[in-house]
């Protein structure tokens, strides 16, 4: 067994969108970073990856990624595209007993969803993954609904600040210090991604306004009857008010 934990960094810049000739399905956030550790059974580092990408949809960094990771424009543009970083990245990665760490599943969706935009095969990744950061949680006894930070936890578990955060190597090797301190095998068992699983979400009844107890409030808070137009007029206004196109 062998353990990539990997992080990335994404862009997302809407005004440099770039138009295809050809109908081409767009990965919301496109990935401009990827950094790995492979790490053996136990937890020792095997080795390191860590590539930047030319953007294909997004033509500019936006100043948001760009102060927050320090990735340019500029930076990027000797850099090789998705597809080719992506099958150095699956050399990288090698034996298929492995296991994925993530610190949030946000990184397991995107490195998907920009495979498949590439029109790549996906089969070539690693199904099985463990999302550290909910168990995090769990070790400071915190619900596991409440997500710590990746910043957070690297400080409440006293691991030593040794490179500056959001960029995806160092993110990484943070993600794996936290993760051979809070592993548990009992505790963090693996679960198979599904890239193409959507939720089902239960219908829920539709609600019908009782506009008869509606017009009782309105008289008695007048203490007289409507007449019929005002019946109409409240009725209209309430139907307007539910399109919230007059909100500002």
């Amino acid at each position: 067994m062998q353990y990539i934990v990997f992080d990335l960094e994404f862009n997302q810049d809407a005004p440099s969108l770039r138009i295809f000739d050809r109908p081409k399905k767009l990965c919301s956030f496109e990935i401009i970073q990827i950094g790995a550790l492979k790490l053996d059974e136990k937890f020792h580092t095997i080795e390191t990856f860590n590539r930047y990408i030319k953007p294909t949809f997004y033509g500019q960094i936006s100043p948001f990624v760009a102060e927050l990771t320090s990735i340019t424009t500029e930076q990027l543009e000797s850099e090789a595209r998705f597809p080719e970083v992506y099958r150095d990245f699956i050399d990288f990665i090698g034996s298929t007993d492995t296991l994925f760490c993530v610190w949030g599943l946000i990184d397991m969706k995107e490195l998907f969803k920009n495979a498949l935009s590439h029109e790549l095969d996906i089969n070539l990744l690693p199904k099985h993954y463990i999302n550290i950061q909910p168990y995090t949680s769990l070790h400071f006894h915190l619900p596991i609904k409440k997500l710590l930070s990746l910043e957070l936890a690297v400080s409440m578990l006293h691991i030593p600040i040794a490179h500056p955060f959001h960029n995806a190597l160092h993110d990484a090797y943070y993600t794996a210090e936290i993760f051979k301190k809070v592993y548990r095998p009992s505790h963090m068992p693996s679960i198979q991604y599904d890239p193409f699983y959507k939720p089902v979400r239960p219908s829920q009844p539709k609600k019908k306004i009782n506009f008869e107890k509606l017009i009782q409030q309105f008289e008695k808070m007048y203490e007289r009857a409507m007449t019929p137009e005002e019946v109409a007029m409240i009725k209209l206004a309430y139907q307007m008010g539910k399109t919230h196109q007059f909100l500002e």
